[in-house]
């Protein structure tokens, strides 16, 4: 991927040329945002239950499924049939949302729980792009 820098100062009345330092860096994204390429997916958020730690509707979100999710992690699973984003406390089995307005759940032998994986970034996407198709997370 080719990156152009743009830098903007205070002052300045407008921008320099995005072409005037066009530089390649050696780095993809694929290569700083993604450590399990062969266990990572990427979802869309939908809800606003975990604006509270910065993950709003229409994110991008980076999940990789090798790690082990912990206490306080950022999660996506399979709860009864919907897949959410959550945070998990292992030790109460439950699903915390980042906000007030969502009760805790908890997790039930009798429900159907699967961890997909652990959130590792999420992408805040400013213009949304019209050929990306909304994930329910």
């Amino acid at each position: 991927m080719k990156i152009i820098p743009i830098f903007a100062e205070a002052g300045i009345s407008g921008f320099e040329s995005p072409a005037a330092e066009y530089k390649e860096l050696g780095l993809s994204l694929d290569e700083l945002l993604i450590r399990h390429p062969n266990a990572t997916f990427i979802g869309q958020a939908t809800g606003q239950s975990m604006e509270g730690i910065g993950i709003f509707p229409g994110d991008l979100l980076i999940v990789d499924r090798s790690l082990t999710a912990k206490d306080g992690d950022v999660v996506v699973a399979n709860f009864n049939g919907c897949f959410v984003c959550k945070l998990i406390d292992k030790k109460q089995a439950r699903l915390l949302s980042a906000s007030k307005n969502h009760a805790p759940v908890s997790i039930k032998p009798e429900d159907d729980f699967q961890l997909e994986g652990v959130v590792t970034r999420s992408i805040r996407l400013h213009h949304q792009a019209p050929e990306l198709i909304s994930c329910m997370l």
